[in-house]
């Protein structure tokens, strides 16, 4: 229907990319230090060979032999050929010089031919004798292209040839610099090079005129043009990213530099006054007091949060008022135009104007922040007459028009909790998916390094053959760890292991570490190797410690480990430091405070391409959604479900509070300063936990004023840890809830909550025989009903016996938990 009105939700409207408008420029930032723009041309040019833009054909020729000396007479001749074929055909093109030339043909420009056309069809030497004699050219600097130019011909290799005809020290350190960087891979050194070596080609400069201005240029002519060296036509790559960072390790760009291009990629924090002045305001008075407001109110908050009641106050609301009377002067709104305002935010609003096709379902939060822009002023304006007065006014936004506000808080919190009931029964089908694919892909990556190319071998019951390509040979030559590519031989199905199992991990560990914790995704990328404690109690026994850094509520909080947190964590410093290196110290881009952190060794960080970065926050909901359709192909219940990350932190609060911990525990563990915080993110599953729930907090609430934070006090905290201690038994540790009582009367064996201790295998094992024993004493005598009771516990035991056999696989982690130094007397 063409005028049918879709309702949006902020939610959706922000992943509705389809319809956002596209960005004109080739990044975002706007106001950056450094600006890209193309390096002056120097007062002497680099010309290694003299000036040879007016040289004749011959004098060319005669040139193939000195710029590479030493080479075959083949490759010489193949450079002459090559000039006479390209600066043949550039001799009938106007121009005084060969760059006016070059410049006048198709090999130039925005959409430029290779010079591989100037070759007969089908005769291959042809093509490469003109890649030669260009390579030549751009080498002895006699045409300077550009980057479109340059990225239309194919080299086979250019980066070491052009490095030998400049006879420049700084490159030759340079070159050094990028084969000492062990981290990276031989293809990706060749790209830092590559990027190098474009760069000062394309801008007719030396290495040491490789200004931050013109190395950022090329980046983003390369990502606009689509080829940035090794993005196969990606326009959302960027170029460089691995040579700046060398570059800036080695001192090439002045102190202070960002040690990475991606700094002047995102925009920083924009000012209060660049906030409102995004929506042209044309009042001063009124565009000077939201600036003052925001001022004021920036000290008791974050950015985000400044971030959107500027759009609130600045585009919703003032912008609207002046579309509807631009001789608005003051707040003194009238009944007519407040109602007419109202009617006009129920509509999102698209370049400044409303878009009648899209419905706002929840205007609340706007008004809100118009009401709370009434009131503060009204309240500042007793303290600081002379700053706030004249600006007050009547309140338009009266409570009946809020009416309403907590029944849809409500409503909300029972979509959460029948959202958190669909998901916890399927938790588990999607854990065993997630740790079955790595474990599978693990053992695959394992089975198939040591396996020769083209080689065929069997893993879990199914044959595969390693690829045996043209690249994998060569990659097998240059890298030290070449990666590993499999094709299934029943299926034909290509796997790109090395790839596929790193991705496979990352899934897993967070999903493991999410589940098991309960913190927020940010919360999750920004955990490092200091996040790692540990606490030793009176009775000498250690405990892990997670410390989460704060990220909503600026406050840190820790968070006693589990065994299987802990081994998920474990297993990431396991991957990092299997090298036997330190975790590297990378800086994180915060995208909600626009901000960049100190260096720090984050745990979930990972190499791709030239560059190691932290994993960003939507990558871990990219790569859990992407399980969930793989799942619904099989399992129906999957069909339209996904997983968030902040599904795994309701779920995380049903089980603790479900299982018996008290709720103020809970809160702390989950970082809410508000217990009514954490009771909305409890799913509640029987009318008797809903009673015992409600008799708590009224008992709670009897003893301490409403509304005041709980505190764990130290009986509390006695009574939780000797609750771990209770659970201690034999063959290792029951997993009942907290508070609860054994319910099965002590038999151990049988119960679904013992986790048994790997090292009590011998023990399984005893009992195994003794129950084997006592069936064939009970067939004798034809104990039916003995049978089936020790046929019941073998079953339990076997069980047991194979998850503690996997435990056992796990090896030990050096978690090299980082310490003080003694501070020198």
């Amino acid at each position: 229907m063409p005028n049918a009105t879709t309702v949006y939700t902020v939610r959706n409207r922000r992943q509705n990319y389809e319809e956002m408008p596209r960005a004109k420029e080739p990044t975002r930032f706007t106001r950056a230090a450094t600006k890209a723009a193309p390096a002056p041309r120097p007062a002497n040019p680099p010309a290694p060979f003299g000036d040879l833009s007016r040289a004749s054909i011959v004098e060319l020729c005669d040139l193939a032999r000195e710029v590479w000396p030493g080479q075959a007479r083949s490759g010489v001749e193949k450079r002459r050929t090559g000039i006479r074929k390209l600066f043949g055909h550039l001799a009938t093109l106007p121009g005084e010089t060969w760059q006016e030339r070059w410049e006048a043909s198709a090999f130039d420009g925005e959409n430029p031919q290779p010079v591989a056309i100037l070759g007969r069809p089908g005769v291959r030497y042809d093509t490469s004798n003109a890649m030669a004699g260009l390579r030549m050219a751009f080498a002895a600097r006699v045409i300077q292209p550009s980057i479109a130019g340059f990225r239309a011909n194919k080299f086979s290799d250019y980066p070491d040839p052009f490095r030998q005809a400049q006879k420049d020290p700084g490159l030759d350190g340079f070159f050094r610099a990028v084969d000492s960087e062990h981290r990276l891979t031989a293809v990706h050194r060749h790209r830092a090079k590559f990027d190098v070596t474009c760069a000062l080609t394309t801008q007719g400069i030396a290495l040491e005129h490789l200004t931050q201005s013109a190395l950022l240029h090329y980046s983003l002519e390369s990502k606009r043009l689509g080829v940035t060296h090794g993005a196969n036509k990606d326009t959302t790559r960027f170029a460089a990213l691995g040579a700046w960072e060398i570059l800036h390790r080695m001192g090439h760009f002045p102190p202070g530099s960002p040690p990475t291009l991606r700094t002047f990629i995102y925009d920083g924090q924009r000012t209060i006054e660049e906030l409102v002045d995004r929506y042209a305001i044309r009042n001063q008075d009124v565009r000077q007091l939201l600036i003052d407001y925001l001022v004021r109110r920036r000290s008791d908050t974050d950015y985000i949060t400044i971030e959107g009641l500027s759009r609130h106050l600045a585009s919703l609301f003032w912008s609207v008022i002046e579309e509807l009377d631009p001789g608005q002067k003051d707040l003194n709104l009238s009944p007519e135009l407040y109602d007419q305002w109202r009617a006009e935010i129920q509509f999102w609003r698209k370049g400044g104007k409303a878009d009648r096709s899209r419905m706002r379902q929840d205007t609340a939060a706007v008004l809100l922040a118009v009401r709370g822009l009434y009131i503060d002023l009204h309240s500042w304006a007793v303290a600081e007459p002379e700053r706030w007065a004249r600006w007050v006014a009547p309140c338009p936004i009266l409570p009946r028009d809020l009416k309403g506000f907590g029944k849809r808080r409500r409503e909300v919190n029972r979509r959460m909790a029948d959202r958190t009931r669909v998901r916890q029964p399927l938790l588990p089908v999607l854990v065993r998916h997630v740790e079955e694919r790595y474990e599978r892909l693990s053992a695959l990556l394992a089975a198939a390094t040591p396996v020769p190319l083209g080689g065929i071998f069997e893993c879990g019951g199914r044959r595969y053959r390693r690829t045996d390509s043209r690249e994998d040979r060569r990659r097998a030559k240059i890298l030290a760890e070449p990666t590993v590519r499999v094709t299934d031989e029943a299926t034909g199905e290509l796997t790109h292991v090395t790839i596929a199992e790193e991705s496979a991990f990352w899934e897993w560990v967070a999903v493991e570490i999410l589940r098991h914790s309960g913190i927020r995704v940010e919360e999750l990328a920004e955990l490092s190797h200091l996040s790692i404690r540990q606490y030793e109690r009176p009775n000498g026994e250690v405990i892990a410690l997670l410390v989460v850094a704060p990220s909503k509520n600026e406050r840190e909080r820790v968070i006693p480990m589990s065994a299987e947190l802990f081994h998920a964590v474990a297993q990431i410093i396991r991957r990092q430091t299997r090298r036997g290196q330190a975790i590297p110290l990378l800086s994180r881009y915060d995208g909600h405070e626009k901000t960049w952190s100190e260096p720090m060794p984050f745990l979930f960080q990972r190499q791709i391409g030239t560059v190691r970065g932290v994993i960003a926050p939507g990558t871990f909901l990219q790569m859990i959604a992407r399980s969930c359709e793989e799942i619904a192909e099989t399992n129906p219940a999957f069909a339209g479900t996904k997983f968030t990350p902040h599904d795994f932190r309701r779920l995380f609060a049903t089980e603790i509070v479900n299982g018996g911990l008290p709720i103020h525990i809970g809160a702390a563990l989950l970082g809410h300063l508000n217990l009514q915080t954490t009771q909305g993110y409890v799913a509640v599953f029987a009318e008797d936990i809903v009673q015992h729930y409600q008799k708590f907090l009224n008992h709670r609430r009897a003893l301490r004023p409403e509304g005041e934070y709980v505190d764990v006090t130290v009986e509390e905290w006695a009574e939780f840890e000797e609750h771990f201690d209770k659970r201690k038994v034999e063959l290792g540790n029951c997993a009942r809830p907290y508070g609860s009582p054994c319910q099965h009367e002590h038999a151990c064996i049988r119960c679904p909550m013992l986790q048994v201790n790997p090292k009590m295998l011998p023990r399984l094992a005893d009992i195994e025989k003794d129950l084997i024993l006592r069936r064939r004493r009970a067939e004798e005598e034809q104990w039916l009903g003995e049978i089936e009771g020790i046929d019941m516990t073998l079953t339990f035991v076997r069980t047991k016996q194979a998850d503690a056999a996997r435990l056992e696989q796990r090896s030990p982690v050096i978690l090299g938990i980082p310490t003080m130094r003694p501070q020198p007397d």
